[in-house]
């Protein structure tokens, strides 16, 4: 598998330090508000990527952090933590605007079929961790005290612009959105490891530590938790495209400062979600939930297909127009699954390996997701039995994660419930039986009900000879979008 490395800025094959083993981090949120669509567009393709390699064979053991302290509103170590933020919001406790929002977010991943990882760990049970961690680097001479805060001293470093594309003008007061001058910094590129009171008294989390009363910075983190957790070396460290400089930046300074060694080689970074008017933040104040998409009328399922319709490397538009074309994408493609046999059947062997390798080819191009989904369609259009199909679709599904099986399953359910609706009315009425056929793949089961049930009380109107009632709703048919073709005793429909 090739994997494009945003520390070497290429595509590599990717590998792992121990063979047949993969230990994967992944930034976790920032518990003071719910996650927004453009934070779970990360967490998405995060999870395709590793169910992909579980997909592969490897033995993957990922791990999160929870930051439910310490992470302030600019990134750079000046402002309010995000945590006080929320609570003051809502009148609320820290623990208790934590507590809300950690379960908020996994409800959202479990919507959005996201795995949790099997080690998730909230930043205020590591305390301990993150002091016995800054104690070591002031040891070793990478770390400072000054005005009771304790600092990373990025002097020490020979290249700590990892990732490139940044310069030390970037932190330069007034230039960088949110940065102000702390005097207490040895190089504006240092960044604080814990805080005291000497700069923030109204914090409502705080904690013993040799500098005094504080609570860590928001970096220290990831690195402790990661160390602790995963193992001096870690294969593979995942975030969002807005996480590389400074959070990732500062992770590998301090991580390979305290180990004295290289410490994660592969880097994966999703870019943003964006609006019309720009990139999707919380700042505003307005951003687009899962529950808001669901108000809407959106399975989440076609929010992630609507990510796997891009590449991870490129900026996502949304609109709500995309939305709609998704929508009405994962309904035809679960109406040509539903119309599949459900019935089990012999594999036939070598179709099933030909449409598989296509699969695993697109993943293995630096996760094209978008021609993984172009793979699913190829199984619908293969001259193979439905038996393999089905295989074909769950094995793909191990990994695309749309609950494409389960919802054609829900189809066809709904399909025979209108069907027997539709008898029993019809024998109710004494009548030898309207037969009603809609011709077009995948249309929602509720208006298929709708648009059958008027059909039927347009072949009562003309059986009645009211034939202005029965025009009047062909033409609210027609108003629908549904196109009608009378036969004898049968009646089909296709809906645009």
């Amino acid at each position: 598998m090739k994997l494009y490395n945003s520390l070497t800025r290429t595509r590599e094959e990717f590998r792992t330090h121990e063979p047949g083993k993969c230990r994967m981090y992944t930034c976790g949120p920032t518990v003071y508000h719910y996650a927004h669509i453009g934070n779970l567009r990360s967490y998405i393709m995060e999870d395709v990527l590793e169910k992909y390699l579980r997909y592969t064979g490897l033995d993957v053991t990922r791990c999160m952090n929870i930051t439910d302290v310490g992470h302030l509103t600019s990134d750079a170590d000046t402002g309010e933590d995000k945590m006080l933020k929320g609570a003051r919001r809502e009148h609320k406790t820290v623990m208790e605007i934590a507590k809300f929002y950690t379960d908020a977010f996994f409800a959202d991943c479990r919507k959005l079929n996201i795995k949790i990882p099997e080690i998730v760990v909230p930043a205020t049970s590591y305390i301990d961790k993150f002091i016995h961690m800054i104690e070591v680097l002031l040891e070793k001479d990478y770390a400072y005290l000054s005005g009771g805060n304790v600092y990373f001293d990025t002097s020490k470093l020979e290249n700590y612009y990892v990732f490139g594309n940044q310069e030390a003008e970037d932190l330069a007061v007034g230039v960088r959105e949110g940065v102000e001058a702390d005097e207490a910094k040895r190089n504006k590129t240092d960044f604080v490891l814990w805080f005291t009171k000497s700069k923030f008294e109204d914090q409502e989390l705080k904690w013993d530590s040799p500098w005094g009363v504080g609570y860590p910075g928001w970096h220290i983190e990831c690195s402790a938790i990661s160390l602790w957790n995963l193992g001096e070396y870690l294969d593979l460290h995942c975030g969002g495209i807005d996480n590389a400089f400074p959070h990732h930046t500062n992770e590998i300074a301090q991580s390979e400062a305290y180990l004295g060694h290289p410490w994660c080689p592969q880097w994966f970074h999703v870019l943003h979600l964006n609006t019309s008017a720009g990139k999707m933040s919380k700042s505003s104040g307005e951003f687009l939930t899962v529950s808001l998409l669901e108000e809407k009328g959106y399975d989440p399922l076609v929010y992630r297909l609507f990510c796997l319709g891009s590449h991870y490397r490129k900026s996502l538009v949304f609109s709500w127009e995309g939305m709609d074309s998704t929508k009405t994408a994962y309904q035809k493609l679960v109406g040509r699954i539903a119309a599949l046999s459900p019935e089990d059947g012999p594999i036939d062997e070598e179709a099933f390996a030909a449409l598989r390798a296509r699969f695993a080819e697109a993943m293995d191009n630096d996760l094209n997701t978008a021609l993984a989904v172009t793979a699913l369609y190829d199984v619908l259009k293969a001259k193979t039995d439905d038996a393999t199909k089905r295989a074909l679709i769950a094995d793909f599904d191990r990994v695309l994660s749309l609950g494409l099986l389960e919802a054609a399953e829900k189809v066809r359910i709904a399909q025979k419930a209108v069907a027997d609706a539709a008898k029993a009315a019809s024998d109710a009425a004494g009548e030898a039986g309207l037969v009603v056929t809609c011709l077009t793949e995948g249309v929602d089961p509720a208006a298929a009900a709708e648009v059958e049930a008027l059909i039927r009380e347009r072949a009562d109107a003309k059986k009645a000879k009211d034939f202005a009632a029965a025009d009047a709703i062909r033409d609210r048919l027609a108003a629908m979008g549904v196109t009608l073709k009378d036969a004898k005793g049968a009646v089909s429909w296709e809906m645009k």
